[in-house]
């Protein structure tokens, strides 16, 4: 992966190289989800986008992020080109609690294995969810808290061989599946497509930023911003931006004004079809 820079990728954490461990995983794990955001504005703005792990470090460097096959994806390579023994899986996303569990391919989730201060455990690792873990846990049945959420790790129902992570119940989603073999990028392709132009995608219906740190979760949900619990609707497309960049690191300068203007327009009709107020067209 000669066009894959880890040095730069590196210095975007705010972290240096060293060698895999147990503890040099939570490092960089934790320096992911906190520094790079959980993000679909492309969608948002109708542009597709590719799934090599290469060209999501390209957005990442340029201060942007992704969603899970971005994230994942390029956290998965980085991962390997620091020694790490990582496996990508099909994972299933369920939204609501009346969904099904299922592995349909709506998440790219990743293990690692083989670590040289502790090579009997695998850790599941997921810097893909948003609002998910904030450092990897240990792939072993159990509950697991992490600042103000508790988890749930047991042997999938849906995927035989398989886990499944059970959401905290404050959580945006109800927990996932993932099967046990190994995955490709490209066994993401068909559904990365459907997520990324589907008007019953929650990616094209509701623009989302999130971040997570040690205390909890940062999401902008249309014109909702909601500080780890605490919640404010954004009145301007000033502050709206302003949060964009001063909580999740994504900077107006990255987008031209058609787009910050055809972003407002979106996150406005999305928030008053969601508390039932004035229609915008978009």
């Amino acid at each position: 992966m000669g066009n894959f820079d880890v040095t730069a990728y590196l210095t975007r954490l705010g972290l240096e190289a060293e060698p895999p461990s147990v503890a040099a995983l939570r490092r960089l794990h934790a320096a992911q989800v906190e520094r790079v955001p959980y993000e679909a504005l492309e969608i948002q703005l109708g542009r597709p986008t590719p799934l090599e792990p290469s060209a999501s470090l390209a957005r990442i460097l340029r201060g942007r992020g992704g969603y899970c096959y971005h994230l994942n994806g390029a956290f998965s390579a980085l991962l390997r080109e620091l020694g790490y023994q990582v496996t990508r899986h099909l994972g299933g996303v369920q939204g609501s609690p009346g969904d099904a569990p299922n592995v349909d391919r709506n998440h790219l989730a990743l293990t690692v294995s083989g670590l040289p201060d502790d090579p009997g455990t695998t850790w599941l690792v997921d810097a893909g969810l948003g609002d998910g873990i904030h450092e990897p846990l240990p792939l072993r049945e159990g509950t697991y808290t992490q600042g103000p959420h508790t988890y749930r790790l047991r042997p999938s129902e849906a995927a035989p061989g398989g886990w499944r992570f059970d959401h905290d119940p404050s959580g945006s989603f109800t927990g996932f599946d993932f099967a046990p073999g190994a995955a490709e990028m490209a066994d993401f392709a068909e559904k990365h497509a459907w997520l990324s132009t589907a008007p019953e995608s929650g990616f094209v219906r509701v623009c989302v930023l999130q971040r997570r740190d040690a205390a909890g979760v940062d999401t902008l949900r249309a014109r909702t911003l909601n500080r780890h619990g605490v919640k404010e609707v954004v009145e301007s497309p000033a502050e709206w931006w302003a949060a964009a960049a001063d909580v999740f690191g994504v900077t107006p300068d990255l987008f031209t004004d058609a787009e910050r203007e055809r972003l407002w327009r979106q996150v406005v009709a999305q928030h008053d079809a969601h508390t039932g107020g004035p229609v915008v067209s978009v």
